[in-house]
């Protein structure tokens, strides 16, 4: 038996142990919770599965390493699937050297480390194929792999040329996770209504989630966890995972013979990834996060984004988006005073949505036109952008830059730059086409276009769409498909704008959640989690949503009392609870509000920025996800110092009450309560507590206000009525 490496490495709570053995791809024989063991312990144990007196490549368990391969008798879905023209297509590929953290890790050495990054690289030399395999685990416990793929000089008939370029149909790395985890919980959805729950068993074979949208998808499920059955928000193991990217993509659980894992890859169409020699292909980030229950693994990856996010930055501004308030309707003076009223309740940044642009009435005409509609703002922006300025407010821009309208100035003179799969464009979805920013003159010139814009008006932020599902997106001229080159080259245009402009913050908007995942948030700094601003759905959608995406960076904007998306009808104390404990905006005609409405939503303007530090930096928590209870949704402070949290009662209870959690704080500490709630419940079926807490955002004036212990906050819970159904009561604890 070959000596074997084994690197451990360990962080937060987290251990990853990984055995490499002669020439075989390193398997990943522990991921979860953290181990402590000696170097002769853990030798012991990579020894302790071998069977004497088995021999030969078919007799000999196969333990699938990160890279699953067919050679070596694996039936499931290999790690690399490529050919050279349908030759070379079961690579047999040899470890060649093994490093952790940039230090080499010989045979039969043992490397136990904190956070850390393993690459190891193989070769077939037969075949022609480099491939590095990383492994990751950050200090806050996220666990990462990728694979590069790389053409060497190989692969050669008898006469020694080379036969053909090296066609990589898919990299799929697996994450082992143990079989006691027999339960899944994944998202469907669609426009409006994003990130819908559902759970299953696992069962043997392959469960797979695809999406082939060119965008993460509103229908994907962003994030794919597997656990032991009956793990919730804050108990039960559970493996939390996710791929990196925002083009076409994969998430699948994958069942055998004593083998369970999670594997992640980009979807490529036919002939996308061609290498030529000396060329390669880095697959997306494809991650994991482990932890007792479902918030702790979310933990992790806000940890992950807040540490590469402008976001973290500066407090994040209260926002005010034009939308709803005039659609495609803008009169500058008319905006000029929605800005002035924005400013008068706190609105510290300003978004110019749809419509601004050259011929831009309607959605049938203007995208790839990127600049102002004399008709409309004759002027031009600089004057609105002044008065914006002048009232303390920055801003923002709303812009497609990936997409263009046939009625166009742009498609008309270059209908080389659409996108296309045969002759003919392809069918037109929201009446739009795509640019083809692989194009170096195309790309060359929207960058352009956006630069100036962000420089001449000193733009702080744009709302970045992408309405249009890539459907038939091939090269022009070859037809060849173009979703993977597209998608780099809309990171590398992003990229380069952020370059230019390091104060410029990016929103990523896909026809709402429809672009929400690693791979796009590495660049933007918030998202839009759906078009549908019904507080009720939103409520759903920020909880699920929030997996990934920490709540500094889910929009959450109040709507008009009737939700365009919906057509329910809602208070103003809901509408505002719900948007709280996101990145808080309005989204509302400012013109239809009366005094009253302007002045209680200016309060809770002011409530939003005296927690947005709270909720910038704490962790999320979570309880209630049965549809007969009130949910929670809060944010509790590292320290245990504060909390808040929004309680929803359900739409339909047996119980005129029920108890309900606040899950994360000091058990050991005292807390005070304040809470906002809507006064529409007989005043008889209000408890003490709530009638005793002083309203949110007013300092502790009662100093005979009760105390409650932490423990009991988070463990009884208090009585929270549900006789009136989906109302929202919002509770800041803070400790005395």
């Amino acid at each position: 038996m070959d000596p074997a490496r084994l690197i451990h490495l360990a962080a937060d709570g987290v251990s990853v142990l990984l055995v490499q053995r002669g020439g075989l791809l390193p398997t990943l024989a522990h991921w979860g919770r953290g181990v402590r063991a000696s170097d002769a312990e853990l030798v012991a144990l990579a020894d302790a599965g071998h069977r004497p007196g088995m021999d030969g490549g078919s007799d000999v368990p196969y333990e699938p390493s990160m890279l699953p391969e067919h050679t070596r008798g694996w039936a499931g879905r290999p790690g690399l699937e490529l050919h050279r023209a349908g030759a070379g297509w079961s690579p047999r590929l040899t470890v060649t050297s093994v490093t952790v953290d940039g230090r080499a890790v010989g045979p039969g050495e043992v490397a136990q480390t904190g956070p850390g990054l393993l690459s190891v690289r193989a070769r077939d030399d037969d075949a022609g194929v480099t491939v590095t395999l990383e492994v990751e685990l950050t200090t806050h416990g996220l666990l990462r792999t990728r694979a590069t793929v790389r053409n060497e000089p190989g692969g050669a008939d008898a006469g020694g040329a080379t036969v053909a370029p090296l066609e990589v149909a898919k990299v799929s790395p697996s994450l082992a996770v143990p079989a006691r985890a027999r339960e899944v919980l994944d998202f469907g959805g669609r426009w409006g209504t994003e990130r819908v729950p559902q759970r299953h068993a696992v069962t043997v074979g392959t469960y797979t989630r695809e999406s082939r949208r060119g965008r993460t998808g509103l229908d994907a499920t962003g994030t794919l966890a597997v656990g032991v059955p009956g793990f919730d928000s804050r108990a039960g193991e559970v493996w939390l995972c996710h791929v990196g990217i925002g083009g076409n993509h994969e998430h699948a659980v994958e069942r055998t013979d004593g083998h369970q894992a999670f594997r992640g890859a980009e979807l490529l169409f036919p002939g996308e990834v061609r290498l030529g020699v000396g060329q390669e292909y880095v697959s997306p980030w494809v991650y994991g996060s482990w932890a007792d229950g479902l918030d702790a693994a979310a933990h992790r990856y806000h940890a992950f984004l807040r540490e590469r996010s402008r976001a973290g930055r500066r407090p994040r501004p209260v926002t005010y988006n034009v939308w709803e308030a005039v659609l495609f309707d803008q009169d500058p003076a008319a905006l000029a005073d929605l800005a002035t009223a924005a400013a008068a309740l706190g609105v510290e940044r300003f978004v110019l949505d749809d419509g601004w642009f050259l011929g831009r009435r309607d959605d049938r005409a203007g995208l790839g036109d990127w600049t102002v509609d004399p008709t409309v703002w004759p002027e031009g922006l600089a004057p609105f952008a002044r008065h914006v300025a002048s009232l303390g407010m920055e801003l923002g821009l709303w812009v497609e830059p990936e997409m263009v309208n046939e009625d166009s100035g742009l498609a008309r003179a270059h209908p080389d730059w659409i996108l296309r799969a045969r002759p003919e464009l392809p069918d037109r979805w929201r009446f739009q086409q795509v640019v083809d920013l692989t194009n170096p003159a195309a790309f060359a010139h929207i960058l352009g276009a956006l630069d100036a814009l962000v420089g001449e008006l000193g733009l702080r932020y744009l709302k970045w769409d992408h309405n249009r599902d890539l459907v038939d997106a091939g090269h022009p001229g070859t037809g060849s498909a173009a979703v993977h080159e597209q998608t780099l080259a809309t990171y590398r245009l992003m990229d380069e704008l952020r370059a230019r402009h390091e104060d410029l913050e990016i929103e990523s908007c896909a026809s709402g959640g429809g672009r929400v995942d690693l791979g796009i948030l590495e660049r933007t700094d918030r998202v839009h989690p759906s078009d549908n601003h019904d507080p009720l759905d939103r409520v759903r959608i920020l909880r699920w949503t929030g997996l990934l995406v920490p709540p500094e960076m889910l929009g959450s904007h109040v709507a008009s009392p009737r939700s365009q998306g919906t057509g329910r009808t809602h208070d103003l104390n809901t509408r505002c609870a719900a948007a709280l404990l996101g990145h808080f905006g309005i989204e509302w005609d400012l013109a239809e509000a009366d005094v009253a409405e302007r002045a209680e939503l200016a309060r809770w303007v002011a409530v939003h920025k005296g927690l947005r530090g709270l909720l910038a930096s704490g962790h999320v928590v979570t309880d209630g996800d049965e549809d007969d209870t009130p949910s929670v949704r809060g944010v509790v402070a590292r320290d245990g110092s504060e909390g808040v949290f929004a309680v929803v009662t359900p739409a339909l209870s047996a119980d005129s009450r029920r108890r309900v959690r606040l899950p994360g704080l000091d058990p050991d500490r005292s807390y005070r309560l304040a809470a906002a709630w809507s006064h529409v419940a007989p005043p008889w079926l209000v408890p003490a507590w709530l009638r005793a807490a002083p309203p949110l955002g007013e300092p502790d004036a009662r100093a005979d206000a009760p105390g409650y212990a932490g423990g009991l906050l988070s463990t009884v819970g208090l009585d929270v009525p549900t006789f009136t159904p989906d109302r929202v009561v919002v509770v800041h604890a803070r400790a005395r």
